[in-house]
């Protein structure tokens, strides 16, 4: 289950980079529309050549595909307008408040406590984030709040959309995370869907007929990352791991994100991230112990 969590984590920081980039271009309701389109078109492939798409009864369909509509519609436009006020790095870092929620929400709904381990775990993933969070800090003197408010949204919508998928994985073991998947990427596109009617000038195909072709496959490319992997590995982890663990590990998407954005800037990697590398390495020793 961690090594699930941590390629979910990569290839969402990595996608992230794509994200950050199209939505300043087109916006962040836009490009979370068309990446869940390509994770739905994914899921349904995968799913036809190897398990079949069944369809599930509605006391299990609609609390999935409230869930999707919820963290992967709602709580996506507030991730990604964060992205693009305050960088993916920071955003992500803010995540770090994500184990307290997820972990109270774990043994309030599902009687899963916290050993004192993984609460020193989630401690050293929390110092990884602080500790890139001084670093962003000292080079721009301000936290930026509307960004901060939009990263705290976005987290709380996510944390909520993931309670409930992991209470209808506990009611009904013979969901798979793929057939999951397609419910939760159908409720996300259902909900822009809807929101189309009252946005004016929100379209799904119109910026794709104005992008050339190399942007319509990186955008693309970062749609089956950041959504189509991200969301498969996440919800395989999701389906039988600690949450307050699970979302300590999700800390890493910041140190991930960090790392792409210095390969995507061409840095090189400053003591800040070397120190956070560390504390990560020190929080999953003691959690795989």
């Amino acid at each position: 289950m961690i090594l699930y969590a941590l390629l979910a984590n990569f290839f969402f920081a990595l996608g992230s980079q794509f994200f950050t980039h199209y939505s300043k271009k087109v916006g962040a309701t836009w490009m979370n529309w068309y990446k869940a389109l390509v994770a739905q078109v994914f899921f349904i492939l995968w799913l036809s050549f190897t398990d079949g798409i069944s369809l599930l009864s509605w006391n299990v369909s609609l609390p999935l595909f409230f869930s999707g509509a919820l963290g992967l519609g709602l709580g996506d436009i507030f991730l990604l307008s964060a992205f693009k006020e305050i960088g993916p790095g920071r955003t992500l870092m803010l995540f770090a408040f994500q184990p307290l929620l997820m972990g109270g929400a774990g043994f309030l709904f599902f009687q899963q406590g916290l050993e004192t381990h993984r609460l020193w775990a989630i401690l050293f993933f929390i110092v990884c984030v602080l500790i890139i969070s001084l670093e962003n800090f000292k080079l721009n003197r301000h936290w930026g709040m509307i960004g901060i408010s939009l990263a705290l949204g976005g987290m709380i919508l996510d944390a909520v959309g993931v309670v409930i998928t992991r209470h209808m994985y506990d009611e009904h073991s013979f969901l798979s995370a793929y057939s999951v998947n397609v419910y939760r990427t159908f409720g996300a596109l259902a909900f822009f869907w809807i929101l189309s009617f009252f946005k004016r000038g929100l379209s799904l195909f119109s910026p794709l007929r104005a992008f050339s072709r190399k942007d319509i496959i990186w955008v693309s490319v970062g749609s089956l990352f950041g959504t189509f992997l991200s969301l498969t590995f996440y919800l395989l982890a999701v389906q039988k791991a600690h949450l307050g663990s699970l979302s300590g590990i999700a800390i890493t998407s910041t140190l991930f994100s960090a790392l792409f954005e210095c390969i995507w800037h061409r840095k090189l990697p400053s003591r800040y991230l070397i120190a956070a590398f560390v504390s990560f390495l020190v929080g999953m020793k003691i959690l795989v112990l």
